[in-house]
């Protein structure tokens, strides 16, 4: 498995591949929820590229971008494990070069969740990744669920400039005590993780209330109590439309539960549909 850093390599390299190309856009740090992925990409291609990359543009000032965890090698061989066919790790100077003057922004669907309280978050998640179908110009494009509002973000965009891509969600990998799998795990205790693990129950417990009601102040009510008896102070916790992330009055159509909290210094997000 080739690991390239050069953008114009890598497409040089690209232009001569047949077949259709999957792509699965990581930062890295990876896990079975990263690979479950690619596992997604390869059933859907003839040739898999993963990327590493630790976007800056995507960390707010008082986020762990410097402390994010970074291990190119260990990725490389899980992912070559895994059947993927190329890595592309490029380095931020690479990526951004002196005078760098372009965003790219999608409004609406960005907006409240992890929108508000991460200021900009999106519009460097959504320049980074049209960069990335730039170059690697996949024909389907594989993002995990557990990153809800991102997921959704990047569909809209790829309609709104009619990208030649196919957009696929990954469901959420959960460890086996239910927690999702995320990079950032790794920074909790024995005791946070223990806490931690409130998100996941609150919004089951919501989920399976739903067959009771579709009320949402109780169904909200269900999943709160549960954080509030873990110590758990969620940043949010909002029932949204499933597609648009629209606010709803109720869960009579499709939706879904959203939560973001910090357990310790640790943010963690989950979320689960809740349907009909």
């Amino acid at each position: 498995m080739d690991i390239i850093a050069d953008p114009h390599a890598l497409k040089r390299r690209l232009r001569a591949q047949e077949g259709r190309i999957g792509f699965v856009p990581t930062m890295g740090a990876l896990h079975a929820g990263h690979l479950s992925l690619v596992d997604e990409a390869k059933q859907r291609s003839d040739f898999v590229v993963a990327s590493i990359f630790v976007n800056p543009k995507q960390f707010g000032p008082n986020e762990d971008l410097d402390r994010y965890p970074r291990d190119l090698e260990g990725d490389a061989k899980l992912l070559a494990e895994r059947g993927c066919d190329l890595v592309f790790a490029p380095t931020a100077d690479v990526v951004y070069p002196p005078g760098f003057s372009t965003l790219v922004r999608v409004d609406h669907v960005t907006e409240g969740l992890c929108g508000a309280h991460r200021p900009g978050h999106f519009d460097g998640v959504t320049t980074i990744v049209l960069c990335l179908f730039e170059i690697v110009r996949p024909d389907v494009a594989v993002f995990g669920e557990k990153d809800y509002q991102q997921l959704a973000t990047i569909r809209t965009m790829a309609r709104d400039l009619f990208l030649d891509v196919e957009i696929v969600g990954g469901p959420i990998v959960r460890e086996p005590d239910g927690l999702a799998m995320s990079s950032r795990n790794r920074y909790l205790s024995a005791d946070e993780h223990h806490r931690a693990l409130a998100l996941h129950r609150a919004l089951f417990a919501a989920r399976d209330h739903r067959r009771e009601t579709a009320d949402k102040p109780t169904l909200l009510a269900t999943a709160r109590t549960i954080l509030t008896e873990a110590g758990v102070d969620p940043e949010y916790l909002e029932l949204r439309d499933a597609t648009t992330l629209a606010e709803v009055e109720d869960a009579s159509g499709p939706t879904v539960m959203l939560v973001a909290a910090r357990v310790g210094a640790t943010r963690l997000i989950d979320n689960v549909r809740i349907d009909p």
